[in-house]
């Protein structure tokens, strides 16, 4: 069974991915360009996989759109792939893609992460987008909520299979325990020195919704200095009732952000002007392998965009063992988080509740292990395996569909679309 993949910029999480389909199939890894315009990931060699880049010199989008079709129907021409998984269905290369499929006759899989919810939607576009959706032969998504919007554009709910949204569950695990066993195996005089934090890792970008973020922290922290000042005024024979139901103040956690971006000197004067320094770290954007070391010294993590199709950071931080503090508009929450069991969603415009959660995580120190041991029960149901479960039923699914036909209007959209 040859299949070939297509993605823009192979990162960590694309190569997760591929290396657990090429255990099952005879897979060619078309990747568009040798690096991302908006992901500043190291290219990796260590996947042993059959590879072929488009440009090796850079982004996709260097590429003339007559180069780019000429060398992906190369690749595609010298494999013959029996099926090809494509990603998406707006941008050059998917498109490109798809057309090859539809002239060779050969079925084109899309593999999507998008939700009615997570951009504004306009009719005509819409219909447009449902016409290139029914070129296709299936789908492999997310989650639920885009299982819903394909069906939304009139995909067939049989030709729809879960497991794109992964990530190496057992890399972070792994990494997470060996770095905890190192620490607890210190002298006694070594522990403790850390303190304890939320950490949040993301792009600087406006959908990140990170201004928010820092105002709640903020809030965050007046409420828990403020419990620590009224218990101390109390005194100890008072009762006081705490988030933690056992009367205890708590100091106030830290907080890590990871990342860069075009709002990094936006963000570090607010935290000025919020006086967070000194409670507040930035140390940047941090590649794949450095990423456990945050996560194993993290107590909880939050993920707060104000629109995001998933979100695999979620995905990490769960198979780290972390509670979550998620965003309802992340396209993760309704299949990864459990109110109450591995942490909360919340309105990412709603900066006293986000305050209220993180009060609640850091004041119960217990529950917090409890909701984190939860995120890795949860997230056991989303690594490489799923994504090849259901990476093999669509490919199983196609057989039992009559090959995708398009008429002019369909050939013209996606000429238009491709010249764009």
């Amino acid at each position: 069974m040859r299949i070939a993949i297509l993605f823009d910029n192979f990162g960590p999480y694309h190569l997760a991915r591929l290396k657990a389909a090429s255990a099952v199939c005879e897979l060619l890894a078309i990747e568009f360009g040798s690096s991302s315009m908006e992901y500043a990931w190291d290219a990796s060699s260590d996947v042993e996989l059959k590879r072929e880049v488009l440009n090796k010199d850079g982004e996709s989008a260097r590429l003339s759109r007559r180069d780019f079709k000429h060398r992906l129907e190369r690749a595609l021409n010298a494999f013959e792939p029996e099926a090809v998984f494509v990603p998406g269905w707006s941008c050059r290369g998917a498109l490109l893609g798809l057309s090859w499929c539809l002239k060779q006759g050969v079925p084109a899989i899309v593999m999507s992460e998008s939700t009615a919810w997570d951009d504004q939607r306009h009719p005509v576009k819409e219909w447009i987008k449902s016409s290139i959706i029914s070129l296709f032969s299936a789908a492999l998504v997310g989650g639920s909520p885009h299982r819903a919007y394909l069906e939304q554009l009139r995909m067939p709910p049989d030709r729809i299979f879960l497991g794109y949204d992964v990530v190496d569950n057992g890399f972070f695990s792994e990494e997470v325990r060996k770095i905890v066993e190192g620490r607890a195996s210190r002298v006694e005089s070594d522990a403790g020195k850390k303190k304890p934090y939320f950490l949040a890792s993301a792009r600087f970008i406006k959908k990140k919704n990170l201004p928010m973020l820092l105002r709640a922290y903020a809030l965050y922290r007046q409420e828990a200095i403020t419990a620590v000042e009224v218990r101390g005024l109390l005194g100890n024979g008072h009762k006081q009732h705490q988030s933690n139901n056992n009367d205890q103040p708590f100091p106030p956690w830290d907080f890590v952000l990871l990342g860069d971006g075009p709002m990094r000197p936006e963000l570090c004067l607010l935290i000025s002007l919020l006086g967070l320094e000194g409670c507040v770290h930035m140390p940047g954007f941090k590649q794949y392998d450095a990423l456990p070391s945050y996560y194993a010294g993290a107590s909880a993590f939050i993920h707060a965009s104000k629109t995001e199709q998933w979100g695999l950071v979620v995905n990490e931080a769960m198979a780290s063992g972390l509670p979550v503090l998620v965003s309802n508009r992340c396209g993760c929450a309704t299949d990864l988080v459990r109110e109450g069991f591995n942490g909360w969603t919340f309105d990412p415009g709603d900066q006293k509740q986000l305050a209220d959660l993180m009060c609640q995580l850091s004041g119960d120190e217990m529950s917090g292990v409890k909701m984190g041991e939860g995120s890795r029960e949860i997230i056991a149901e989303w690594g490489p395996d799923r994504f090849v479960s259901g990476f093999l039923s669509a490919i199983k699914s196609v057989n039992r569909f009559s090959k995708r036909r398009y008429g002019l209007f369909q050939r013209l959209i996606l000429w238009a679309m491709t010249c764009r």
